[in-house]
């Protein structure tokens, strides 16, 4: 695919922690520093889609009748907000949100078929006692038993089981069918509870608690890893936190006032013992490649040691994820490839993980394709390094499997559908307009993974785009689907016994309600001319300034002269990158950029005479530039997405 070997040298070069000066050096396990063994060869994959319910033409009320859905037990428009979850503690179903329409509208019994809801999916082609291979879980809940804050429409987003098969978490709700199974025919709606999730941010318990986001279970079942936005200066951010999570039966203060889980014995995860991931010494800056930088979490691993999540990058604009040990702060690079990644998650044992990734697609190569350009200007470039992944609502994600190892030597993965070389339009498996969505999960046993997949619709397609719009050849014309992997030559793992973690994150800062959690810290490098110098040869001459507020930096110019940090290549030239942001969420760039890499796998960065002018809206991911950024690397010319693509 594109940019193999300079992203399996760099996976090698730079993945290995720095520590400099009189830093405390973290505990690493000296396995992870010996060379990692031979890639493994690709392995066979047997792809299929599971079921779901019936397809109506239009959403109207009373379009789903008994002539689409016999069984009366709901239908989905085309586009039906699709959201594959994890499998049940059996392996032989999963559980997925879904978004229902064309209800007949009350008091008939099938009224409760609309809105959004959790449902579960038989994998084995076995049916429920009615005939359908899925159950809606949420459906028809008295009111009586909802207890959390009404709101018209839940977001039931990434729903995971527990392992006992009695409860699931969507959202911030945990939905718990007591003391039943929720696959048995006697976990019925009026036997189902939800419970609000809630995270206290005020000294005196009050109010609805902290807005939280991406929750993921840790395989203890007791603790949980969440994101929350933050604001700062002119900048969104986010807090990521682990936490025990505690029922509480009976509340006194807060909201919901009534039975919820709270967040106990909160840990912010941000590293309290090393210097942060970029710093200032009097008029030097230095990396640390050890520092903790969880910008979202994105789950544990299968045995709970690590915690995963996007940090801040090794390379100017290559978006990787990391693994870092709970107990002890041991940090591993994951992915080194070109291009943006962010769903990850390991198998039961760790030998194995899945991630979805835009490698193969091209999408960000334009900016990350230059490998080994220390990432300074991403104290202003991440967030638009990182919105460029998708072109609104399509995404250029697809699922890769690599091992424990990641990417190295003529190694990237191997793409469990093979979309990078299938047919566009085709309605395969492998059709490349069918895109992967956040986050593929492994099988209890580690023999499967679930993914779901999103057919590009307009505006993504059609119309003023130059992509053509394909037809669905999916039942009912459905644009979203799920999927299940089988990695057939893998043989069964044995059941999990997971110890609990203990309540603190020994490298973390306790979280306390109330108080502002601190800004990281390389944002607060102030306005100065600074000097970084390659670990083997050069410099690189840097000039921050911030804006007339003095609340974010708003520009940075760089100059490299033969800058080297391996001794096999060396960076000259010049960036020059100015960023405004309004309201938070739109993010607006001027490039100048004029760069070569001399030595192996010599590579160009430039940017046309008057400039690269990137907006980017962070919550929609629409492109629009004026002026060029190109980057040449292995022969390969690397452009910009046209506006709106």
């Amino acid at each position: 695919m594109l940019l193999v070997s300079i992203a399996a040298f760099l996976a090698g070069a730079m993945a290995s922690p720095v520590h400099k000066d009189s830093e405390r050096p973290l505990q690493i396990d000296p396995s992870e520093h010996a060379p990692p063994p031979p890639p493994p060869a690709p392995e066979l994959i047997e792809i299929s889609r599971l079921p779901l319910p019936p397809v109506v033409a239009d959403e109207n009320e009373g379009a789903c009748t008994v002539a689409v859905n016999p069984s009366r037990t709901g239908c989905t428009g085309k586009v039906a907000s699709l959201q594959g979850g994890t499998f049940l503690p059996d392996d032989n179903h999963v559980i997925a949100k879904v978004r229902f329409a064309g209800a007949p509208a009350a008091p008939d019994p099938a009224s409760i078929y609309t809105g959004e809801h959790v449902i579960i999916v038989k994998t084995d082609n076995s049916t429920f006692p009615n005939g359908d291979p899925w159950k809606c879980l949420t459906c028809g809940i008295p009111k009586e038993n909802n207890h959390a804050i009404p709101v018209e429409s839940p977001d039931y987003a990434y729903p995971q089981a527990f392992a006992d098969g009695k409860r699931v978490m969507a959202g911030f709700y945990i939905i718990d069918c007591g003391e039943y199974d929720l696959v048995s025919p006697d976990c019925v709606p009026e036997r189902t509870s939800i419970y609000q999730i809630r995270l206290e941010n005020t000294t005196d318990g009050s109010g609805a608690g902290a807005a939280i986001r991406e929750l993921r279970i840790h395989p203890d079942q007791v603790h949980l890893g969440l994101n929350s936005f933050t604001f700062s200066g002119n900048s969104l951010g986010q807090s990521t936190f682990f936490a025990r999570l505690q029922f509480n039966a009976a509340p006194t203060t807060g909201l919901p006032l009534g039975p919820r889980y709270d967040l106990a014995h909160v840990n912010h995860l941000m590293h309290s013992g090393l210097s942060p991931p970029i710093y200032a010494v009097g008029d030097e800056l230095h990396f640390n490649h050890s520092a903790i930088t969880v910008g979202e979490l994105r789950g544990f691993s299968g045995t709970g040691n690590e915690v995963t999540y996007v940090g801040y990058p090794v390379e100017s604009c290559n978006i990787d994820v990391f693994a870092a040990d709970l107990r002890t702060g041991a940090l591993r690079r994951l992915t080194a490839h070109p291009g943006y990644v962010d769903p990850v998650q390991m198998s039961p044992d760790d030998r194995l993980m899945v991630i979805m990734d835009t490698r193969g697609s091209g999408r960000t190569e334009f900016m990350d394709g230059m490998r080994g350009i220390p990432p300074i200007v991403d104290l202003l470039t991440t967030t638009v390094c990182s919105s460029v992944r998708n072109n609104g609502q399509r995404r250029f994600f697809q699922p890769w499997l690599l091992d424990r190892y990641g990417d190295r030597g003529d190694y990237y993965g191997q793409e469990i559908n093979g979309a990078s070389t299938g047919f566009a339009g085709s309605g395969g498996f492998d059709d490349p307009e069918w895109n992967g969505g956040a986050d593929p999960w492994f099988s209890n046993d580690g023999t499967r993974i679930v993914y779901y997949q999103v057919q590009t619709i307009p505006p993504a397609c059609g119309g003023e785009n130059p992509l053509p719009c394909s037809n669905s050849s999916e039942p009912g014309g459905r644009r979203e689907r799920l999927m299940i992997a089988h990695l057939v030559e893998r043989s069964p793992l044995p059941a999990r016994n997971v110890m609990p973690m203990p309540d603190v994150i020994p490298w973390a800062v306790p979280y306390v309600p109330g108080e502002t959690v601190p800004a990281p810290a390389y944002l607060n490098l102030k306005s100065g001319n600074y000097t970084l110098k390659g670990e083997v040869s050069g410099s690189a001459s840097i000039e921050i300034i911030e804006n007339d507020s003095k609340t974010a930096i708003q520009m940075i110019k760089v100059g490299f002269d033969n800058f080297s940090d391996d001794g096999l290549a060396t960076l000259s030239g010049t960036q020059n990158i100015t960023r405004n942001v309004e309201g938070f969420t739109i993010n607006t760039l001027d490039w100048y950029s004029n760069l070569t890499r001399e030595g192996i796998w010599p590579s160009r960065q430039f940017t046309s005479p008057a400039g690269f002018h990137m907006s980017i809206y962070v919550l929609t991911n629409l492109f629009e530039a004026n002026g060029t950024l190109v980057t040449i690397a292995e022969g390969l010319t690397f452009r910009q997405p046209q506006d709106g693509t």
